[in-house]
C-alpha cells in the first residue's frame, strides 16, 4: 500500500518507472490502449459491481486485480475521490526518434509547462485534434503525475507523450525531418488565419507566465499569433494550444489510408 501511495511523488515514479491511474474512465482507456503496461489493478466491491465491463477487460488482459476496501484505496490514491478503482502502470518508452520515424504531420512541443491542468488539457486537445504526439521539455511538470493523468481523461494512452526533452535539440530534430516549427507569440506578424498549415508542422509553445523566449522563438520556422478580437489580454496555454491544434486539423489534407 505504501509503495503505491508513494507513486504520487515524482521521485518514486522516476525510481520505479511506474505511475498511478485513478478512476474508471482512465483505467478503462488504459486497459483498452495500453493493457500490457498494467502492473496491478485495485478495486472496491462497489466499483467491481458498477464497472463490471472494466473488470472484464482487466481479466481478459490477464491483469492482477486486487480487492480492497474504501479505506485502503483512499490511502493509496492521490485523488480526493478515487471512485473505487486505481491502477499502477509502467510508463511508456516513447522517444522523439520513434515519433519521427512514423512520419508525423502534426506535433506540439511544450517548453517548461508548469501547470498540471494545462499539460493534461493540451494532451487531451492534441488527441482530439488528431495530433501524432505531444513533446514536453525538461523543466516541465511530470506528465505522469496523478493530476496530469486525471486531467487527460484517458488521452494519455491514445498518443505518444515524450518527456524530459531538450527543446532546442527537439526543434532541430523535427525540422531535420522536414516538419515546420511554428512558435506562438502574442505579437507575431503572421496571424493564425493566415498561416500555411497544409504541410507537416509542430506547434511550439512556452510557459504559462512568459511564453517562449524571443531568441528561442527565432529558431523556429515561423512565428504565429492568435488574434484576439475582444478585450481579453491573452489566452492561457491550454486554450491557445487547442485553438492552434484545431486550426491544423482543419487545414491538413485527409490522411492517406494506405499510410496508416
Amino acid at each position: 500500500m505504501r509503495a503505491v501511495a508513494a507513486l504520487a511523488r515524482r521521485s518514486a515514479r522516476s525510481d520505479t518507472g511506474r505511475f498511478l491511474v485513478e478512476g474508471p474512465q482512465a483505467v478503462r482507456e488504459l486497459l483498452r490502449y495500453a493493457a500490457p503496461s498494467v502492473v496491478d489493478l485495485y478495486v472496491t466491491a462497489a466499483a467491481r459491481k458498477r464497472y463490471a465491463e472494466v473488470l472484464a477487460s482487466a481479466h481478459t488482459a490477464g491483469c492482477f486485480v486486487h480487492d480492497v476496501n474504501d479505506e485502503v484505496l483512499a490511502a493509496m490514491a492521490d485523488a480526493q475521490t478515487p471512485q473505487g478503482m486505481l491502477a499502477v502502470a509502467q510508463q511508456p518508452e516513447a522517444s522523439v526518434e520513434s515519433v519521427l520515424a512514423t512520419g508525423p504531420r502534426l506535433l506540439v512541443l511544450l517548453q517548461e509547462v508548469r501547470d498540471p491542468g494545462n499539460l493534461g488539457t493540451v494532451i487531451r486537445a492534441a488527441d482530439a485534434a488528431g495530433a501524432d504526439a505531444v513533446l514536453v521539455s525538461s523543466g516541465s511538470v511530470d506528465a505522469f503525475s496523478p493530476k496530469v493523468v486525471r486531467s487527460t481523461a484517458g488521452s494519455l494512452f491514445h498518443l505518444p507523450v515524450v518527456t524530459g526533452l531538450d527543446a532546442g535539440a527537439t526543434v532541430a530534430a523535427v525540422e531535420a525531418h522536414g516538419i515546420r516549427t511554428y512558435a506562438t507569440e502574442g505579437e507575431a506578424p503572421t496571424r493564425l488565419p493566415d498561416a500555411d498549415l497544409t504541410h507537416p508542422h509542430c506547434w511550439v509553445m512556452g510557459t504559462e507566465a512568459t511564453g517562449l523566449p524571443s531568441d528561442f522563438a527565432a529558431r523556429c520556422s515561423e512565428r504565429i499569433s492568435i488574434p484576439i478580437h475582444g478585450k481579453a489580454e491573452s489566452l492561457n496555454l491550454a486554450m491557445a494550444a487547442t485553438i492552434c491544434l484545431y486550426a491544423s486539423a482543419a487545414s491538413l489534407p485527409p490522411r492517406n489510408p494506405m499510410s496508416m
